[in-house]
């Protein structure tokens, strides 16, 4: 008998996780067509063939849904960086070159992630305030814990920063790119309004580029004030 209520609890709990991917997965569709901003409980609900209510017995929110995406999303990421950093940072070269190289490598591979850009750019402003603050806490400890990942792979690539700094440069290229995402991703009014103005359209930001620029002159800053 006590081998059959473990059987079963595993089973539930086996549903239960496969019931949290099928609204993560559900979620990360959504954010393939949409902005974050468009992405509504309903719509969530019906993709992932559960009620609504159902839905909220596995996350509290929409906003909660989204965080752990995030966390998902950030976590790839980082092991995708890892390899790019790799190929992208020479490791014989002179600081300054490898400094630079860092600041591409970094700038072009969050570029090629819309979907982590956007979750970035909603953080603060949307997803952390409709979620409990045990939601909060577990959400701020796994971004810290994010940003000293990303700080340890930065140190990697040019050792000559130091610890801390490098994990001040990895936490303002989070902070930069939540700040520069929406700026770069142009309604379409203002598409309209770049078409018929050149003189508009030359004021118009490119994501990659900006954050690459903002980068090597940060990384260029800290290792100046080092020295």
């Amino acid at each position: 008998m006590g081998n059959m209520a473990v059987f079963q609890r595993a089973r539930s709990e086996e549903q239960r996780e496969a019931r949290r991917q099928a609204i993560l997965g559900a979620a990360a569709a959504m954010l393939a067509e949409m902005p974050v901003a468009e992405v509504t409980l309903n719509e969530l609900s019906r993709r992932a063939g559960l009620a609504k209510s159902n839905v909220l017995r596995y996350f509290e929110s929409r906003e909660a849904v989204l965080l752990e995406l995030l966390d998902s999303a950030w976590q790839d990421w980082l092991g995708q960086l890892e390899e790019e950093l790799a190929g992208a940072v020479d490791a014989g070269a002179p600081v300054a070159s490898r400094a630079d190289q860092l600041a591409a490598a970094v700038a072009a591979s969050l570029g090629s992630r819309p979907m982590l850009c956007d979750l970035i750019s909603a953080q603060a402003a949307v997803l952390e305030r409709n979620v409990s603050p045990q939601v909060a806490a577990q959400y701020k400890r796994a971004s810290i814990a994010g940003i000293s990942a990303l700080g340890a792979l930065l140190l990697r690539s040019v050792p000559e920063l130091g610890e801390p700094d490098a994990f001040r440069l990895a936490g303002a290229a989070v902070m930069t790119t939540a700040a520069l995402w929406p700026h770069t991703q142009p309604s379409a009014a203002m598409l309209a309004a770049y078409a018929a103005d050149p003189a508009l359209a030359a004021m118009r930001l490119d994501f990659t580029g900006t954050l690459r620029e903002v980068l090597e002159v940060l990384t260029a800053g800290l290792l100046a004030r080092r020295r």
